[in-house]
């Protein structure tokens, strides 16, 4: 039996494939289905001769003591109608490959990158169908109403930039999800502005946002000479200007990341200043900020945003709590990290 080696020849300078690359795809393929087929030796391997195209099972010869002393051809009878089934599977995987390339172009492997692209219009014909098409070069991406800022509105023919959140290939083409509002597209808009960031010296260990409202961004150098916050704000603020313009006036704090939770927790509830870090109970990572009595509405902040996401960015639950109070150990308010 015998695979036409011309029919693959023809393959690898169609689809510029390496031919044995697709050989070896083969073969793998072909001790797959030996070693499944009944009677068959442990050990066996397949030999494709690159000349001929004929396959040939080899099974190894042993001696009364187990030892390999050579090896026997166990090619099956029926192997001839495998080998072509399984020779044409492969290839129509990397057929099917090569269009799924050709129809992401430019997109092949951009994932959780950022993309430019002009706004369509309308994916759906309800007026209230907010789902948008955007044009992307030669490619059309989907951002639904779901993957948008509550306070954004786009209309057609506007320039906008969004998170690419998946790539698919369908048998109409290729299917690109984007999102304005995952958390993700703050944490790459920071690297598009800050090298730091980029070059991996400043890392953004956490972040937290409520789209449209509010991030808070937790960042950390390995380098003691590179402040990370430092880095990311910029020069008179131009780098976090830059990226709270993308997002059209959402607000940002930056705080520094610590290993020491208590100092992590204070930084977090900035802008607010924290008197000090109480510890409740570590295994259920719960924890009390006293603030000064001034500073509690900021601490907690507008419909207890600012203390939600300090809960979020950190990952611990916070009660907050007055000096004045915790003097007199009065009542506090605790708010837990949403799930």
């Amino acid at each position: 039996m015998d695979i036409s080696m011309n029919e693959l020849r023809i393959i690898e300078s169609e689809l510029e494939i390496d031919l044995n690359i697709l050989l070896e795809a083969i073969e793998v393929a072909l001790l797959h289905a030996y070693n499944r087929a009944p009677g068959s030796i442990r050990g066996a391997r397949i030999d494709l001769d690159r000349s001929s195209g004929v396959v040939t099972v080899w099974a190894p010869e042993l001696d009364d003591e187990g030892e390999v002393i050579g090896e026997f051809d166990d090619t099956p009878n029926d192997f001839g109608r495998i080998a072509t089934s399984t020779a044409r599977s492969i290839i129509a995987q990397r057929l099917r490959d090569a269009e799924a390339a050709r129809i992401l172009g430019d997109f092949q492997g951009k994932q959780g990158e950022i993309v430019a692209g002009t706004v369509e219009g309308s994916a759906g014909s309800s007026p209230e169908n907010r789902d948008l098409f955007i044009e992307l070069g030669e490619s059309r991406g989907l951002l639904r109403s779901e993957e948008q800022v509550p306070t954004e509105r786009f209309v057609r023919g506007d320039l906008i930039r969004s998170l690419i959140l998946e790539i698919t290939v369908t048998p109409r083409g290729a299917s690109i999800r984007l999102s304005r509002s995952h958390p993700d597209f703050v944490r790459q808009l920071f690297a598009s502005e800050v090298p730091e960031i980029d070059s991996g010296v400043v890392e953004i260990v956490a972040l937290a946002r409520e789209a449209g409202h509010r991030s808070k961004v937790a960042v950390w150098s390995n380098d003691p000479a590179v402040a990370a916050k430092g880095s990311c704000i910029g020069p008179s603020g131009q780098r976090v200007r830059a990226v709270t313009q993308e997002l059209q006036g959402e607000k940002i704090d930056i705080v520094d990341y610590d290993d020491d939770i208590a100092t992590f927790i204070a930084a977090a509830l900035s802008p607010a200043k924290v008197v000090r870090v109480d510890i409740l109970n570590s295994d259920m990572r719960q924890a009390r900020a006293i603030v000064p009595d001034d500073q509690a509405s900021l601490a907690i902040g507008k419909e207890a945003q600012n203390v939600r996401l300090a809960a979020k960015l950190t990952g611990w639950s916070i009660d907050i709590r007055k000096v004045t109070e915790d003097a007199r150990g009065a009542g506090f308010e605790r708010y837990d990290v949403e799930e």
